[in-house]
């Protein structure tokens, strides 16, 4: 595996900012960055990389080797010497549409020695959990699938997906790694804290809550909110829930809310929500936040090779670097730290990351957490 990564800050730049990862001849090439970098990048890859598959979205931040970034383009040329890939996309109209879009999308991913997929998604119109549960429902619960939700530097407006066709507003898009050379580790973490009673979800239709402990759950939502109320949606990133079971014990997942409607009294959550269970608000301090990056970046090393280079995909949500600030920096160096020289990073700030839990396969939407998935190839010595 060979790697290359420049992080483009320049428009008048770009052509030139680009050439020098000509060298590694990629087989696979990620683009993360604000919306108005896309369109151009898309048109410049498509004459400067004839041939090479690419994907990537819109953020709410760039993450690179050389830390956080905004407005900026990160672009990660990656050449994979055993692995085989497939790039596949489809188009999501509709938010209801979200798990036939997962199905569709996995379709066109042949399943023969099929080892892991990286999905990137619009962030705003989609149920990442009907995503999700598409995509597993073709591929098996075995075939490791992570990635995340594309953001739109917290505007919660409209975010785009890229591939080697164009830029999309409405479009799920996915690569397929295939072959015995690929290794792949994964880990993720949050890093949030409790504060209130749990509240038991009394009326929802997927992922839209409608009443919590009987009350239009809009309302008890503005309630423990206080001044931060007059922000929303936006200001919900401030303060997550977390899903607990029937018994009230946790259930790892995290749901940040996408839309309010005042109309219903109803709160948009980025996935589905577990109509018997209960949910519980949550605040998080940046110390705990970082720690919550370490802690995945250690369930993500177990692959690490002694030498050659190795690429880390971290998706953070933009509710953590709004928490943080300017010590977003921190979280990323955090996992640079515990991955070592040799692993170049890359990622975004998204509005929803996708990973199953650290110690299991089947995949998660998760939000307010950091996940990272790890790739590198054995080689002949290995």
């Amino acid at each position: 595996m060979k790697i290359a990564q420049t992080v483009v800050r320049d428009k008048e730049a770009l052509a030139a900012a680009l050439e020098p990862l000509q060298a590694v001849a990629p087989t696979l090439i990620l683009v993360f960055g604000s919306v108005q970098w896309l369109n151009e990048m898309s048109a410049l890859l498509k004459r400067q990389f004839a041939g090479v598959w690419c994907l990537g979205c819109t953020t709410a931040g760039e993450i690179s080797s050389e830390g956080v970034s905004d407005d900026t383009c990160v672009v990660t040329a990656i050449r994979f010497e055993g692995a085989q890939l497939c790039v596949a996309s489809t188009r999501l109209v509709e938010m209801q549409d979200s798990r036939a879009a997962g199905q569709q999308l996995a379709r066109q991913l042949p399943r023969q020695n099929l080892r892991a997929v990286m999905v990137l998604g619009q962030g705003v119109n989609i149920n990442g959990s009907g995503m999700i549960a598409g995509m597993t429902s073709e591929l098996g619960d075995d075939v490791l699938i992570t990635g995340g939700l594309a953001g739109d530097g917290g505007a919660f407006k409209q975010t785009f997906v890229l591939t080697n066709s164009g830029v999309y507003c409405d479009q799920i898009a996915c690569v397929g790694f295939y072959g015995d050379s690929l290794r792949v580790s994964h880990g993720s973490f949050g890093g949030w804290e409790p504060f209130g009673p749990a509240r038991k979800v009394t009326r929802c239709d997927s992922n839209v809550l409608f009443e919590l402990d009987g009350e239009p759950a809009l309302e008890v939502y503005k309630r423990y909110l206080g001044d931060h109320a007059k922000d929303l949606p936006a200001s919900g990133l401030l303060f997550p829930f977390a899903m607990l079971s029937p018994n009230h014990n946790e259930v790892g997942l995290i749901r940040t809310i996408l839309a309010v409607d005042e109309a219903q009294g109803s709160l948009t959550l980025a996935g589905d929500i577990d109509a018997s269970g209960y949910l519980r608000l949550m605040h998080a301090s940046t110390r705990a936040l970082i720690d919550g990056a370490q802690v995945a970046a250690e369930a993500a090393s177990g692959l690490l090779p002694p030498s050659g280079q190795g690429l880390a995909l971290l998706v953070s949500c933009v509710g953590r670097k709004l928490v943080m600030g300017g010590r977003a920096e921190e979280e990323v160096e955090a996992v640079a730290d515990v991955l070592s020289k040799n692993a170049v990073l890359t990622g975004f700030y998204s509005y929803g990351e996708i990973s199953p839990f650290s110690d299991e396969l089947l995949c998660r939407l998760h939000n307010q957490t950091m996940t990272i998935t790890y790739l590198n190839e054995s080689s002949a010595a290995d």
